[in-house]
């Protein structure tokens, strides 16, 4: 496994808990190779060390992202059908989260540019004219302009479920807004998948408090991640690749809500941990 990590002038890469400053600079050229873990592990052998750990905590990290479009797949776990449901029921828009559930196509809808992605330890936003928000941890697929997926990161969708509830077609105004996502803290680039059994952790605390902890594993999921992208890239082009969020199965219950100075941290299994404070 290697990770790659952004900062403000660098691309980092991890091994085996030593670290290593990469030759290019430019995150759209470095991240869009079909055969990226092979070249990366041809790079690596020919770097020095720079550290270990400490030295990877004196930097400032980015949101591993270039020019990529983040979008997002929803209702692919029962709970998040559950949950939209239950958010839904007084608009009479329940029902759709149900047929989508079950239908052949699956929901994909558009997230975030990459202005609007927080890295960890930065922060996301709620929207002020929304009364009931959440985060919604979710592994996202690195994918490159090919269509193949060549890394995994952790996403935070910020979500107003007080908009989407009122109206499905509300969705965008729900899921898009300024500082709407996170992602980080690496790309985690692998040979051979990410195992089913991945686990996804998410803990919500309030003034030292904790309020919220869940987890799940990634095998929960009813589509494929090969499934979502092949959707995603019908009649669609990315010419520096795209980010897709795979969808949550953690749902804080009906009663909570975000508020401001909330921290969020999200953990995925072999990528690490994603750091959000609630503006």
């Amino acid at each position: 496994m290697i990770r790659i990590y952004k900062t403000q002038d660098q691309i980092v890469l991890e091994q085996e808990g030593k670290y290593y400053v990469a030759n290019e600079t430019s995150w759209d050229r470095y991240i869009n190779r079909d055969d990226l873990y092979q070249q990366l592990q041809e790079e690596i052998s020919s770097l020095q060390a720079v550290g270990g750990e400490e030295w990877l905590q004196s930097q400032k990290l980015q949101a591993p992202i270039g020019s990529q479009e983040v979008w997002a797949a929803g209702v692919t776990y029962l709970r998040s059908k559950v949950a939209r449901m239950e958010e839904s029921e007084q608009s009479g828009g329940a029902t759709f989260y149900d047929k989508v559930y079950d239908a052949e196509r699956p929901e994909i809808f558009f997230k975030a540019t990459p202005q609007r992605v927080a890295g960890t330890n930065e922060t996301v936003r709620i929207r002020k004219d929304s009364h009931w928000d959440v985060p919604e941890p979710e592994l996202t697929l690195v994918i490159s302009s090919s269509g193949k997926i060549v890394g995994y990161t952790i996403g935070n969708d910020m979500s107003s479920r007080s908009i989407e509830g009122e109206n499905p077609l509300y969705l965008p105004q729900a899921k898009m807004y300024e500082k709407c996502a996170g992602l980080g803290p690496c790309v985690l680039v692998t040979g051979n998948g990410i195992p089913a059994t991945t686990s996804i952790s998410m803990t919500i605390d309030r003034n030292g408090e904790r309020m919220f902890t869940g987890s799940t594993t990634i095998d929960q999921m009813k589509r494929s991640h090969e499934e979502l992208v092949g959707y995603l890239y019908r009649e669609m082009e990315f010419r520096t690749g795209s980010y897709l969020m795979t969808g949550t199965c953690v749902v804080p219950p009906n009663d909570f809500t975000l508020q401001s100075t909330d921290v969020i941290t999200i953990s995925i299994e072999g990528i690490g941990t994603l750091v959000n404070t609630v503006a």
